[in-house]
This record gives structure tokens, C-alpha cells and sequence, in this order.
């Protein structure tokens, strides 16, 4: 595969650090959704950056809005992620962010699956058998969301 979104092992490369927020949307058979991106054409949880002026839950809803067509409300908290070895990510395009993630399980309210320009692609999977290709941070955050812990996750 070509340019792909990678883990970025040189900290000090990064331009800055981002509040982000991913989405846990599960079907009614435990299927979890994941979006196939256009900026790397690897699986991920739909998501992405806060924007200023905005809270988490309003980033939640308007990014899963943007990447899948669906309207979500918050369920519960999965978990916080920062790790550095997780966290500090290189884009295809070269730029390097540190992303502070805060991923909540969503209940889908309405809406209808659609892609747009950053999604190639919308499918259920088993969280039993990801896609290879799955963004590796987004891993650790499923793995988390499954294990139906009562605490959120500080990684």
C-alpha cells in the first residue's frame, strides 16, 4: 500500500496537539461500524478534531453526521487516549499531530448510511474479526469499548 496514515515514532515532528473524538456505533447484532478513509484507504472508527468553539459531545455528533450520514447521541464514555505511542500520528501528506482522543459508544437516532469525500467506504464488522487494515490506535480503543468495562479507559 502507498501513503498510508502511520504511527509517528519521532515526537518532536509533530506540529501540535489535537482534541479529537471517535464514535463506537454498534448494529443490533454487535456489529461495530467502521469507515473506510480517504486519507490513507485504511478502516477506522468515524471521528476526528474538535473544532474551537465546540464541545466533544457537538464534535461527536457532527463528525459521525459528516462521515456516515447517521444522527448519534452519547452513550457512555470508552475511554481517553494520549499515549504518545498510540497517539503522535504522520498523515500521507507529510503533517504530524498528537491526538488526545476521547472515544464514546453512540446510539444511533436517525439518519441514513451515506459516504462522502472523506469515506470510501461504511461496513459493519465483527469487533472478533477487524479489518487488517485497521488504524492500530483505533485497535486498542475497540478492544476497550468491548470489554463492557464500568470505568473509562486512561491510555
Amino acid at each position: 500500500m502507498g501513503a498510508v496514515i502511520r504511527l509517528e515514532a519521532d515526537r518532536s515532528r509533530a506540529l501540535g496537539v489535537r482534541p479529537s473524538v471517535s464514535a463506537i456505533i454498534l448494529d443490533r447484532r454487535r456489529g461495530l461500524l467502521l469507515q473506510q478513509r480517504s486519507d490513507g484507504g485504511q478502516w477506522g472508527l468515524p471521528g476526528g478534531s474538535v473544532e474551537i468553539g465546540e464541545s466533544v459531545r457537538a464534535a461527536t455528533a457532527r463528525e459521525v453526521r459528516e462521515e456516515t450520514g447517521l444522527e448519534v447521541t452519547i452513550r457512555r464514555l470508552v475511554g481517553v487516549y494520549s499515549d504518545p505511542e498510540l497517539q503522535v500520528v504522520r498523515y500521507p501528506d507529510g503533517n504530524v499531530w498528537h491526538y488526545v482522543n476521547l472515544c464514546f459508544e453512540c446510539v444511533v437516532r436517525g439518519g441514513e448510511l451515506q459516504t462522502c469525500s472523506e469515506t470510501l467506504a461504511l461496513r459493519f464488522f465483527s469487533p472478533r474479526r477487524l479489518p487488517a487494515t485497521l488504524l492500530p490506535n483505533h485497535r486498542v480503543r475497540i478492544r476497550d469499548a468491548v470489554a463492557r468495562r464500568g470505568a473509562p479507559f486512561i491510555r
